[in-house]
């Protein structure tokens, strides 16, 4: 215990240290008008040596770095890197800590090439940090207007391409930084924040474009996906989630102009497939929430999306929730993952969906075909599903509609809310933070569409099921028999916590309400080793190399919907779940 006071102690210090290394001074306000313009300051080192984030470099990055979102293409969330292993995980500690000076959820993954390191956090921030001594090489900050709309403020992280940073705004604007100086290149306004549009998600670059949808489900939005020239900001193409009349899907929507405010928000980083030029990408909640105000299927609302990257083009689909009505926002993108079943290899994707379900399809040059689903936690409302298309059959007394209660499990939150799942090519392994035991009610009302402002029409509650014994779990599924390997339990927490796993055999992942950041073997799913951080973890863990070593990194600062959870379930438990300390805090390990 004394040892881990002293490693807590060496690291607050540390924070503490590099913050005011960090801190800026204001110039005096008056000077004279022939006062030169202040010195730039000198491009340093590691900067100077920034190696260009090329095409190819996405397409097969080095192990020793972690150039996007989940490293690669595929959406693994996979780190190749095996100097940490289960023999000697127990030997990492903290390297440094750095303050990023704002609090609610920071949610992103630290993005590392050859040593800088850039971190997206709330308040609309990036920082650029030498990874050898945790100093900031420049921040950059956008100011937003006072009437900002912007209801999940936090940023999923940023993207690279050639020498820019590219940053989802949080009123909608799309931002290209200069990577040696952190200064705005360009900055491009994506859509209305005053209709209800804004922006949380990390940009995808493939095949020299960079995509970025919308958030903004609950305030009547219409969803869409876009590309725009990485080097000047110009929209290429917008395809939109919810058709228009005429177009392929607009027959199920009712007639009229519900289609203008329909939903299907995209607000987490697509995953692509470079063989076929396909980026896939998961879609939000209808709007208003309950599926009776706007009766037919919905396309394309709680779906993964087959965009073709060059014309926009929408080539393939799988909806998960027809007339999608209990807020199971199916955002998160499958992974490519390739997988056996019946003897035949299936070029896959496996979504691991809000609604509790583990899907396994099948990825083809355009369509999405379904192979099967199997609840992961609690499921009360399908009935079953269909074996040729995966249609759930959904039990009427769990579906919510207007003037009426009703019950259904999983809760809102989902049996999986967006913190990513990983893949391990070694174990064969999918890893899977989810949330069992919880359920919710929605109570529902008609409600009118106004710009800006909710357009859910429910009040809902929490409940857990009696007699649960827990709420947070890790899974490990394999994905070739496609039943579940190992559980862990956590008794007192929600899970809330991103995954990594790396070739060294280890899973590791934040999410719960004691700050624990945990490495689990990925083989038998033994807690082997955790750190308490200053905060709950709902950042998305990376690992790199520099000088021959290999780090593992991540950001602690709770908030958001983990904080809402957790404030529900204190609600209904007083006192055995009590508030979670904010402030955000980049912390990178390794073996000492």
């Amino acid at each position: 215990m004394r040892n881990r006071q002293r490693i807590l102690g060496a690291a607050a210090l540390a924070s503490a240290v590099v913050f005011l290394l960090a801190a800026t001074f204001t110039a005096p306000a008056m000077r004279a008008q022939t006062a030169p313009p202040p010195p730039q300051a000198p491009v340093p080192p590691v900067l100077q040596n920034y190696k260009t984030v090329t095409g190819d470099r996405l397409r097969n990055p080095e192990d020793a770095n972690w150039l996007m979102v989940r490293r690669t293409y595929n959406g693994w969330g996979y780190s190749p890197l095996g100097q940490i292993t289960p023999g000697n995980v127990k030997l990492l500690q903290p390297v440094w800590v750095l303050a990023t000076g704002v609090n609610n959820g920071h949610e992103a993954v630290p993005i590392v090439n050859n040593g800088v390191m850039f971190v997206a956090t709330p308040g609309n921030q990036v920082i650029a940090i030498d990874v050898r001594t945790g100093i900031i090489l420049w921040r950059y900050r956008k100011q937003l207007p006072d009437d900002v709309v912007l209801l999940h403020p936090t940023s999923r992280g940023v993207a690279l391409y050639g020498d820019k940073v590219f940053f989802a705004s949080g009123n909608a604007v799309l931002v290209a930084l200069d990577v040696k100086t952190g200064k705005e290149v360009w900055s491009t306004k994506v859509a209305e924040n005053q209709n209800g549009y804004y922006m949380s998600l990390a940009p995808l670059v493939a095949n020299g474009k960079v995509m970025v949808g919308a958030s903004g489900g609950e305030l009547g939005i219409r969803g869409f996906v876009a590309a725009f020239d990485p080097e000047t900001g110009k929209e290429l193409w917008r395809v939109y989630t919810v058709p228009g009349p005429g177009e392929p899907g607009s027959e199920t929507w009712p007639q009229g102009d519900q289609w203008k405010t329909g939903g299907g928000p995209v607000w987490v980083t697509g995953n692509y497939d470079p063989e076929t030029n396909l980026a896939y990408w998961g879609t939000g909640n209808g709007g208003p929430w309950m599926g009776d105000q706007r009766p037919g299927d919905n396309l394309y609302v709680a779906s993964t999306l087959a965009i073709d990257v060059a014309t926009g083009r929408i080539k393939g689909f799988h909806q998960y929730n027809p007339n999608e009505s209990w807020d199971w926002d199916e955002v998160s993108p499958p992974l490519l993952i390739d997988y056996n079943r019946g003897g035949r290899m299936i070029k896959g994707l496996i979504d691991v969906g809000r609604d509790g379900y583990l899907w396994f399809l099948e990825r083809t040059d355009g369509a999405i075909n379904f192979i099967e689903g199997e609840p992961f936690v609690r499921q009360n409302v399908f009935k079953s599903l269909d074996l040729k298309t995966g249609r759930p059959e959904v039990d009427p007394d769990h579906k919510p509609g207007t003037g009426k209660k009703v019950d259904f499990c999983p809760s809102h939150w989902g049996g999986k809310n967006w913190p990513p799942v990983a893949f391990s090519p070694k174990t064969r392994m999918l890893y899977i933070p989810a949330n069992e035991n919880l359920c919710a009610t929605f109570t529902a009302k008609e409600i009118e569409y106004s710009a800006g402002r909710p357009f859910t029409g429910t009040t809902n509650t929490l409940e857990m099921v009696p007699g649960a014994d827990h709420i947070g779990e890790v899974q490990a599924w394999d994905v070739d028999t496609g039943k579940r390997v190992w559980t862990h339990k956590y008794a007192k927490s929600p899970n809330w916590g991103p995954m990594l796993a790396t070739g060294g055999g280890l899973v590791f992942s934040g999410g719960t309400n004691d700050r624990m950041f945990h490495a689990f073997d990925a083989s038998s799913g033994q807690l082997l080793w955790e750190f308490p951080t200053n905060s709950g973890i709902i950042g998305q863990p990376s690992s790199f190399m520099v000088d021959g070593k290999q780090y593992i990194a991540v950001q602690s600062g709770w908030g958001i919907d983990s904080r809402g959870m957790q404030a529900r379930l204190n609600t209904l438990f007083p006192g055995e779940y009590p508030e979670v300390p904010e402030g955000g805090a980049i912390w990178v390990f390794a073996i000492k």
